[in-house]
């Protein structure tokens, strides 16, 4: 979901359909917690955060939530996520709403790629 409107990711949220807004909710946590110093903010409608570059961003749709990353995710976590029952691309992860957010791959995620993009 694009939300133009959007001044900031807690509007974003709180304009998502009912059964997005705990997931949005939990991956800003996640992605909060990751990596404390990640700056938030909207672009192109959608929640994006950066860390020395850009790292991630997310948005709601009718029947899940899409993760994006700026870069391939690697291809033993996508293995270990497609076995879980997660729909991937090569840079995102589909979570349905009835599905558990994947913290701990996600967290390792961002951690690995925060050091690179502050290593670059």
């Amino acid at each position: 979901m694009k939300n133009y409107k959007a001044k900031d990711v807690g509007a974003y949220i709180a304009s998502a359909d009912s059964k997005a807004r705990p997931k949005l909710t939990e991956l800003r946590k996640i992605i909060k917690s990751a990596i404390p110093k990640v700056e938030e903010k909207i672009s192109w409608g959608i929640p994006f955060y950066k860390y020395h570059g850009f790292l991630i961003g997310f948005a709601a749709f009718k029947n899940h939530v899409s993760f994006g990353f700026a870069f391939p995710l690697p291809s033993k976590d996508r293995e270990e996520l497609l076995k879980k029952g997660y729909k991937t691309g090569s840079k995102t992860i589909q979570i349905k709403f009835d599905q558990k957010v994947p913290t701990t791959a996600i967290k390792q995620i961002l951690k690995t790629r925060a050091k690179t993009n502050k290593g670059s």
